[in-house]
């Protein structure tokens, strides 16, 4: 049974950094690609990044290039989002997913097990 459990996020002031973690318990972690993504309220869910299963194949929104960074550790298996510079605009509850196999977008439809979501709110 796959279980993805994120943490690290909270509340921080305009221009600070978060580092999100989403642990991944059950088997083959490495041979899987991930993904974190973010959704405010009202709004939908959308990818912020992904990485493959060997930590090449980066992808990041438009809107993150620059600030945020996806890594992952496949002897822990964790996958990590460092979020530096961070804006009042990156308010919304971040989720890590893990990709389908057989997929190839980074549509929310192609990742096939997801994180209970942690918090992530920017305020002065």
């Amino acid at each position: 049974q796959v279980q993805l459990v994120e943490s690290g996020g909270g509340l921080v002031q305009p221009g600070d950094s978060l580092r999100l973690s989403c642990a991944h318990s059950g088997r083959d972690f490495s041979l899987y690609g991930m993904g974190w993504f973010r959704q405010a309220p009202g709004k939908e869910r959308t990818i912020v990044a992904a990485i493959g299963p060997d930590g090449g194949a980066l992808y990041y929104a438009d809107s993150v290039k620059g600030r945020f960074t996806i890594s992952r550790d496949n002897v822990k298996n964790t996958v990590y989002l460092q979020m530096n510079s961070l804006k009042p605009e990156d308010t919304a509850v971040y989720y890590c997913a893990r990709r389908a196999a057989s997929a190839n977008s980074f549509r929310p439809s192609s990742y096939d097990y997801w994180g209970q979501g942690t918090q992530v709110t920017v305020s002065s």
